[in-house]
């Protein structure tokens, strides 16, 4: 009987391997599970145009949708990382088809949790001290954690304040760009069968929005570039943005203030088992001043500097008092090129007028490559404009549906889509659908005027404009903005979040 060799570690040899296959194999379990779901909607496509009766078909849609929506959910929930991104993305009341969205709202900050002993080697290793030498107390179980990191609550020592601590999981950064590329050449195959849109170059612009998420002093700078932009160009500033701790970051821990608030995704459990009407006037209220303060931040931060948080999902928007808007996360930020910045501006100005032909022309400012064979070639490339840059959805529709067979994206080919510009789609489109969650429809196009005309106006792109004063949501059949109100949207909110009269429908059930 052979013997192993002194020093001989099977289990380290396992592991080692294990490791090496990890990433083939999830490429295998995520081509399995794809084609699975792909190939349904194919086949189901085939067999319901046999069906004449509109809501038979109807009633087929959403049990092919349910059958869908559980096995997207089994693949983001299994697979993890990257996965729990694209469910994100997706899982949007005004993009996806219902059942899709009730099973992906809830995979927000559900990523499993890395056990705390492997929490405690990487900020030991990463601040080089015990965790003990640096936090009086520290929260063993994660306030959440997500795709690359969680957070826990802590107390430095010597210190009367609460801080989060963000530690990013070990391991994660390699799985992910794997699955990123296996996205990549499904994207590829997607628009050369189903989808006429550059979906490839979608995909290369999230992988390098991704890379940058794993070095937190980078998220740390952002944060506090954010923060400086926004409190110097406001008498106060329309969101609450967290304050970096100087000498507690590292490239995968980060140390910063602690803001006490209601996760808005919790905000509709929370009144459901109050028994409180989601209908009330001051519910109203209070989400007409939370979706206030996110278009404000967002349209300056867009037009006027360019550099902005580019992940407004609902898992990282806090509520919290004095009717105020905490936005978390900064992982994810662009820097836009001015001559894209300004080109937005203009595309901007042009949904807003409903200028079919000034949309060309920003088409062709920003390098956005279309084709079209329709009759109407101007409305339709101004609709998938407003379908790509704007919320607001026309009347009567409650989700819109990007690849219906009369949207404008099947008539309109898009050859070439800039990268940078997705960072803006992409927070444009999660603007849409809290708007829709809340059940408030506007266009931010129309809030957003008068910010991009002072951004062209000071590049000297506009002569002899009077810029007006920006009066956020005056357009999106809401009560006035009047002196009046502001002070009724501050004193609502401070009695909302005392006594929880609030019902935000950001889980709403859509037909």
């Amino acid at each position: 009987m052979h013997t192993l060799a002194p020093g001989f570690d099977f289990k380290d040899i396992q592991d080692k391997v294990s490791l090496r296959l990890r990433p083939w194999h999830r490429s295998f379990q995520f081509w399995v599970r794809a084609a699975d779901i792909y190939t349904g909607y194919k086949v189901f496509q085939l067999r319901v145009s046999f069906v004449k009766d509109a809501k038979k078909q109807e009633a087929l849609w959403e049990k092919q949708h349910e059958l869908a929506a559980d096995k997207i959910y089994s693949m983001c929930s299994d697979l993890g990382g990257f996965f729990l991104k694209i469910a994100q993305i997706v899982g949007k009341p005004d993009l996806a088809p219902a059942a899709w969205v009730k099973k992906l709202v809830t995979l927000c900050d559900q990523a499993p949790a890395t056990p705390f002993d492997a929490v405690q080697l990487v900020l030991e290793k990463e601040f080089g001290r015990s965790i003990g030498e640096i936090f009086e107390n520290f929260e063993v179980n994660p306030l959440g954690s997500a795709s690359i990191a969680q957070v826990h609550r802590a107390r430095l020592r010597g210190d009367k304040n609460d801080v989060v601590v963000k530690v990013q999981h070990p391991g994660v950064q390699d799985l992910m760009m794997t699955d990123i590329r296996n996205l990549q050449a499904f994207a590829l195959y997607m628009q050369k069968t189903d989808i006429k849109f550059d979906l490839y170059s979608v995909t290369k612009e999230m992988e390098k929005q991704i890379g940058y998420e794993f070095d937190f002093l980078r998220e740390a700078n952002a944060m506090e570039r954010v923060y400086r932009f926004l409190y110097e160009n406001n008498k106060k500033s329309p969101v609450l943005v967290p304050r970096v701790l100087q000498g507690l970051v590292t490239r995968r821990a980060l140390v910063m203030d602690y803001i006490d608030g209601i996760p808005i995704l919790n905000l509709g459990d929370e009144m459901a088992r109050r028994g409180i009407n989601p209908s009330s006037k001051m519910a109203t209220v209070a989400k007409q001043n939370i979706l206030k303060s996110l278009t404000l931040a967002y349209g300056q931060m867009i037009l006027k500097t360019g550099f902005f948080h580019a992940d407004p999902h609902p898992g990282n928007i806090l509520i919290c008092k004095g009717s105020e808007v905490a936005l978390l996360d900064y992982g994810q930020v662009k820097d836009l090129p001015d001559q894209l910045r300004l080109g937005y501006a203009n595309l901007v100005l042009a949904m807003a007028d409903n200028d079919s032909a000034k949309a060309i022309e920003c088409y062709r400012e920003l390098g956005i490559n279309t084709v079209s064979n329709c009759k109407n070639e101007q409305q339709e490339l101004l609709r998938l404009a407003q379908t790509m840059f704007d919320t607001k959805l026309p009347p009567g529709v409650v989700m819109l549906q990007p690849f219906a067979e009369d949207a404008s994206i099947k008539k309109i080919g898009v050859q070439s889509f800039p990268e940078e510009l997705f960072s803006i789609l992409r927070t444009v489109h999660l603007l849409r659908g809290l708007s829709v969650g809340l059940g408030i429809n506007y266009s931010c196009a129309e809030q957003w005027r008068p910010i991009a005309e002072d951004a062209l106006y000071n590049a000297g792109r506009l002569k002899g404009l009077a810029i007006q004063p920006v009066s956020m949501l005056s357009k999106c059949d809401m009560t006035s903005d009047s002196e009046w109100l502001h002070l009724q949207y501050k004193f609502c909110i401070d009695v909302i979040l005392m006594f929880g009269l609030v019902q935000f429908q950001v889980r709403i059930g859509l037909k």
